[in-house]
């Protein structure tokens, strides 16, 4: 079983969990604490892994001035929280624990206590942006379109496996690390929560 903390009671994510929230809060960027189960016997590591699940597939349309994004319109997942290597001992992630805030071209990739940082969507998105260029390792938060009527998912996934270590190089996504532990998931639990942006300026 895998919980959330710190999200509202009807499972929106906090405008403080997001990476642009509205103009005037006081928090941003801020990772909701995960709790899971324990994995079965055998586990040795776990891996962590938050999608938004509702990104459209064309990146063109995105706050596109003059243009509304339906809800039916087709979809594509990307990774906002990517962690290998979770010790077995550690069964949560402290809300703030992985991300405190925005950093200026994201957070550095590589080891921390509670696991190894991968890369999320916006080490690709601003890729050609030089001003935000970076490698964006661990958790940044949701910023969906203004212009999409839908309401974000975003499902985090926690994985029980049978190995202590992956074999990933530095910079992993959340595709390689998924294609790196296929044989080797004891168990899966997840949890999800919603985002809109429309509903944070409500």
């Amino acid at each position: 079983m895998v919980s959330l903390k710190g999200t509202a009671a009807d499972g929106r994510l906090a405008d403080g969990q997001a990476f642009c929230p509205p103009p005037g809060s006081a928090e941003a960027n801020i990772n909701p604490g995960v709790t899971w189960s324990a994995g079965p016997a055998g586990t040795r590591s776990y891996a962590l892994l938050m999608r938004d699940i509702d990104v459209p597939a064309d990146f063109s349309r995105i706050d596109k001035p003059g243009e509304v994004i339906e809800s039916e319109a087709p979809r594509i997942a990307v990774d906002h929280w990517v962690l290998a290597d979770i010790p077995e001992r550690v069964r949560s992630i402290a809300p703030g624990a992985d991300s405190n805030g925005l950093v200026q071209g994201g957070k550095p990739l590589g080891r921390t206590e509670y696991g190894t940082r991968g890369a999320n969507i916006y080490a690709r998105f601003f890729a050609a942006a030089p001003d935000k260029a970076g490698p964006y390792g661990g958790y940044d938060g949701p910023c969906p379109p203004r212009n999409d009527k839908k309401a974000h998912r975003y499902v985090v996934r926690v994985f029980a496996l049978d190995v202590a270590k992956l074999d990933l190089a530095e910079g992993f996504t959340g595709e390689t690390m998924l294609a790196a532990m296929k044989h080797h998931v004891l168990a899966e639990g997840h949890a999800t929560a919603t985002y809109s942006r429309k509903e944070a300026q409500r």
